[in-house]
């Protein structure tokens, strides 16, 4: 995807939101707009932050690991490390969780709102190097642009 792609998905992401006041609905659209809209996704949804573990919220595809401790795996480091990670090939990451084997590649961003991490993004590809640094930065904007229209709640889901 390019920039304008990006561009484009965060006008979408923008006019679901509006005036939504549910968070699981605001957060199921987030990420089913996502999921359809990138090619070579296996694997999209949350995880959201719930005392020191991720716990799997909305998402698109096969069934997921359900609880990821702080530091675990690539979700848990994005979040203990509050720091998108991207990664090329996740067998190399040290500490990889393995949730769906076809997963090759990974974008992980954390999710913050009001200074505080609620959680993190995870993009799951079954090809090597799948997501460049236009994709980080395009979904870190729409990661951004989710977390301001979630700023308003008391909870995060």
């Amino acid at each position: 995807m390019t920039g304008s792609d990006y561009e484009l998905l965060d006008s979408q992401l923008r006019a679901l939101l509006d005036d939504e006041s549910d968070a699981l609905a605001s957060a199921s659209n987030f990420v089913a707009l996502l999921y359809n809209a990138m090619d070579d996704v296996n694997w999209l949804g949350l995880y959201v932050l719930r005392g020191n573990e991720l716990v799997l919220g909305p998402f698109q595809g096969q069934p997921a690991c359900m609880r990821i401790k702080l530091g675990d795996g690539v979700c848990g480091t994005a979040a203990s490390m509050r720091r998108t990670q991207r990664v090329a090939d996740v067998h190399e990451f040290p500490g990889h969780i393995v949730c769906d084997a076809n997963s090759r590649s990974e974008l992980v961003v954390p999710l913050i709102v009001k200074e505080e991490l609620v959680g993190v993004l995870d993009i799951d590809s079954p090809s090597l190097a799948r997501f460049s640094e236009t994709d980080q930065l395009g979904i870190e904007n729409l990661c951004a642009t989710f977390c301001r229209q979630q700023s308003s709640r008391e909870r995060f889901i």
